[in-house]
């Protein structure tokens, strides 16, 4: 439908009647504000004896219809749905109310109430989806006097479409540094070490970058580390990533420094010095046919950013 069109239809519903005279099906009373007040946990002495009152928030309640619904409903407010369920806006959901009391309602007070279709919007876009707010006012009233108003909000909307999250990438595994990877699929951080003068080194490499040497063997790491340096990603934008994060430079307690994601604080939060440790993190949407990836990241340790000015 042209979106002026439903505009202007959607339009001539404002001010019609959505309930005429309509009554409540059971007197203010007693075991119904004693429910709601168990219900919420609200003890004022005020709500219970013999000068008991009813909670001013209770006023919808007193005008719901339940499963059957009211009598007095008119058909304006379901033709208004049924008009919005053919342009798309099939979803809802109550946005906000609105309450105004202009006195107290009591036991044994009968009410009798109106709904007015008081506004329909133009169309809006929001993260749910695009679609139009709805809302109707109550007049509620005992023996012919207005005792409180109720606005109700909804939005009727057509769902967006939602994209499924992009995979994490893996990361590339070759022959130098394939035995890391194998150590952090079992939550091992290994660090390699010339076997002939005993230099440590991250990332793996195929000969020592000290002595030149070929061979190797390696190091469990402890998993300690400071912040040596780090940055804040805002921009470019990546799938599988949402910015901003904090990406840092980790020097181990064995000496050595790796890179990645600096987790448990916000990442305004990250500082220079901040003790860290390491934390395996699996991923089952990560891309291939492996199996769910493992990654280290570094946790600030408990505390740690508090003292941070």
């Amino acid at each position: 439908m042209d979106p002026d069109a439903l505009g202007a239809r959607l339009k001539a519903y404002e001010g019609q009647s959505a309930a005429v005279a309509g009554v409540a099906k059971d007197p203010v009373n007693g075991p119904m504000i004693r429910h709601w007040c168990e219900a919420m946990g609200d003890t004022n002495p005020a709500y219970s004896g013999p000068y008991a009152i009813a909670p001013p928030t209770m006023l919808q309640a007193w005008t719901m219809g339940g499963l059957s619904g009211h009598e007095g409903r008119t058909g304006a407010y379901d033709d208004l749905l049924s008009l919005l369920d053919a342009s798309g806006c099939t979803s809802v959901v109550a946005t906000d109310c609105e309450q105004e009391y202009l006195r107290p309602l009591r036991p044994g007070d009968r009410v009798t109430f109106d709904s007015v279709i008081e506004s329909v919007s133009g169309r809006k876009t929001t993260k749910l989806g695009t679609g139009h707010f709805v809302t109707t006012r109550t007049d509620v009233r005992v023996d012919g006097d207005l005792v409180g108003t109720h606005r109700f909000r909804i939005l009727k909307y057509a769902p967006a479409r939602r994209t499924p999250p992009a995979p994490r990438p893996r990361p590339v595994v070759n022959r130098d540094n394939a035995g890391f990877w194998e150590g952090v699929a079992d939550r091992r951080l290994l660090i390699q070490r010339c076997t002939d003068c005993g230099t440590l080194r991250h990332p793996w490499l195929p000969g020592c970058n000290a002595c030149g040497g070929p061979d190797w063997d390696t190091v469990e790491a402890s998993g300690a580390g400071t912040v040596y340096s780090y940055v804040v990603m805002h921009h470019p934008p990546f799938p599988a990533f949402e910015p901003p994060y904090a990406v840092g430079l980790v020097e181990l307690a064995e000496g050595v420094r790796m890179v990645s994601n600096v987790v448990g604080v916000p990442y305004d939060k990250v500082r220079i010095g901040l003790p860290v440790r390491v934390e395996f993190r699996t991923y089952e949407d990560a891309e291939g046919a492996e199996g769910a990836l493992v990654l280290p990241v570094f946790r600030v340790v408990e505390g740690a950013a508090e003292g941070e000015g």
